[in-house]
């Protein structure tokens, strides 16, 4: 990188290096490109020390852009930019444990971004008397702590996209909002009280509202119409109670989903597990929010038959509706899910500019235990219908949803055989169908199953012999318990034709065994042997009373 500066250094205005593969520190030299106005060196593999020699001939610099790299600032205490910037992407570049004297400098910038930059301190005052001019701000994944004063004033009123200070230490009651924010990530912090700041949100735009892994308490306030842009709406893991549900879970919620939901057309998660709402699945959930990518609602006290609406979600990826009273077959047009049939484009979309913070970050059951994923959310593909009450077969079309990396089907009363077209679910990686009434033999198919990691079928009427195949043979013998006429490895039950059941000798010995040397082959020899010798032995008996009979009457004619 150190030959990018040079002949260029009184000229470079603008120097994008971002998304490379350079490494090694920022040069020094890059301070004498006097006319420089935007830096951007975003997503390399830069390390060491970045200083005010760095900048110190900088001056018409606007926009600094280092994240995503392993740099640490290190300035003075007193230090001042020789610049004023408008954009300002830190994340990820270590300047702790210190909150950043040298941003009260800054009085023009519109992004600020310093989350993961080791910092453990309290926000000092200064800082909250923001630019007017800021729409974007990001502080999470530090330590910081004390309490967030009222964002609300003409000063900050300009804020229109999003604030995020999740995962830190802060604690109190959440404060007034700008009432044109975009979206609010507050989630993992010790924030407390109610949430009735939303109901001053009156322009209606908010996008994002995460407020997961807090202490708040109290009901829910009754102005929800306002949020027809609401896309992301996280409030698991508080004390919140009362009669209207949000989406997630671990609260105390009872009643019914509200119908106003389905005026959020734009909504992407619907999280209400673990609490304690009951009614019928609602049809609305199919028609009206044709863009859910995550539907979760374990753990409650729904019931009645999956509605056939549910086949219109096109873009769900995470359907879980396990551990409730769920009743009747799953529907056979479930192959209508089609996301689940194909590959997860990586790229980002609109939405995910708004939302990727908690896309990125949620809990899902995986394997039999939940597991929180931060990264690989948008890869999973699940289907969770365990613990209900469901009978029928196992729809075939559930087979072409190819893309499926996890299928739980336990703990139903589905009937019916596997489908021998199960293998073509390649990518599954976790399959639980236990603690059904399946039959039938195992489907051989199950050898193109390369990538099945976790493989559950017992407490079912399953039949035959175990198929011969990695993915079968590796499993613990609990896997396949509970099948009373299945037999063959890995369950102690041998099957009975299977030649390992034979502890003869002579067959042990017998590598060559063509099926046809069976043991009433060998009985038949043995008689063949004993005949044989015996009539040997008969015909030397008689052969040799002859010949003595002969020596016997020469004998005497000798002695005459």
């Amino acid at each position: 990188m150190s030959s990018t500066s040079g002949c260029m250094a009184d000229s470079l205005g603008l120097l994008y290096l971002d998304k490379n593969k350079f490494t090694g520190p920022l040069p020094d030299n890059y301070g004498n490109m006097s006319n420089l106005i935007v830096l951007s060196v975003v997503g390399n593999f830069l390390e060491g020390v970045v200083s005010e020699t760095h900048f110190s001939n900088l001056s018409k610099l606007q926009d600094l852009f280092l994240g995503s790299n392993s740099l640490s600032l290190n300035f003075s205490f007193a230090w001042k930019p020789p610049f004023q910037l408008d954009t300002i992407q830190l994340g990820s570049c270590k300047m702790g444990p210190a909150f950043p004297k040298w941003l009260q400098s800054q009085n023009h910038f519109t992004s600020l971004d310093i989350s993961d930059a080791g910092i453990s301190d309290t926000v000092p005052a200064w800082f909250w008397d923001i630019t007017p001019r800021l729409y974007y701000l990001n502080m999470s994944w530090n330590q910081l702590h004390g309490k967030v004063p009222g964002l609300s004033s003409p000063k900050v009123a300009a804020i229109t996209n999003n604030i995020d200070l999740s995962h830190n230490l802060f604690e109190g009651s959440i404060p007034p909002f700008p009432s044109n924010v975009g979206a609010i990530f507050l989630s993992s912090n010790r924030f407390s009280g109610s949430i009735s700041f939303l109901c001053a949100l009156t322009k209606g735009l908010l996008n994002a509202l995460e407020l997961s892994n807090n202490m708040l308490s109290g009901d829910l306030p009754d102005c929800w119409i306002h949020f027809k842009q609401l896309c992301v709406l996280s409030l698991s893991n508080n004390d919140l109670s009362g009669e209207i549900p949000s989406s997630m879970g671990n609260n105390s919620f009872v009643g019914k989903l509200p119908l106003s939901l389905q005026n959020c057309k734009m909504l992407i998660t619907l999280d209400v597990r673990e609490n304690k709402l009951s009614e019928t699945v609602p049809t609305w959930i199919g028609d009206s929010l044709p863009d859910l990518f995550i539907l979760n609602l374990r753990s409650n006290q729904f019931y009645g038959s999956l509605p056939l609406n549910l086949c219109h979600l096109a873009k769900i990826q995470i359907l879980d509706l396990s551990l409730k009273s769920i009743t009747g077959t799953i529907p056979k047009c479930i192959n209508n899910l089609t996301a689940m049939s194909q590959k997860q484009n990586l790229s980002r979309t609109a939405v995910d500019t708004y939302f990727v913070a908690y896309m990125e970050y949620t809990s899902v059951e995986w394997k039999g235990t939940e597991y929180v994923f931060q990264n690989a959310l948008r890869l999973l593909k699940i289907i969770d219908l365990s613990g209900n009450k469901l009978g029928g077969e196992i729809p075939e079309g559930i087979t072409s949803l190819t893309e499926l990396v996890a299928l739980d089907l336990s703990g139903n009363n589905i009937t019916g055989v596997i489908t021998p077209k199960i293998g073509l679910l390649r990518n599954l990686q976790s399959l639980d169908l236990s603690k059904n009434q399946l039959h039938g033999e195992i489907p051989g198919s199950f050898s193109d199953l390369s990538f099945l990691g976790y493989l559950y079928l017992s407490e079912n009427n399953l039949s035959g012999k175990i198929p011969t195949a990695t993915q079968l043979q590796t499993r613990d013998a609990s896997a396949f318990m509970g099948n009373p006429d299945l037999c063959g490895s890995p369950l102690p039950k041998k099957c009975p034709k299977d030649p390992s059941n034979d502890s003869s000798p002579i067959d042990q010995g017998h590598d060559g065994d063509d099926g046809f040397i069976t043991g009433g082959f060998y009985v038949a020899g043995a008689v063949r042997f004993v005949v044989g010798f015996w009539g040997v032995c008969c015909s030397l008996v008689l052969n040799l009373r002859f010949i003595l009979r002969r020596l016997t009457s020469k004998v005497r004619v000798m002695l005459r």
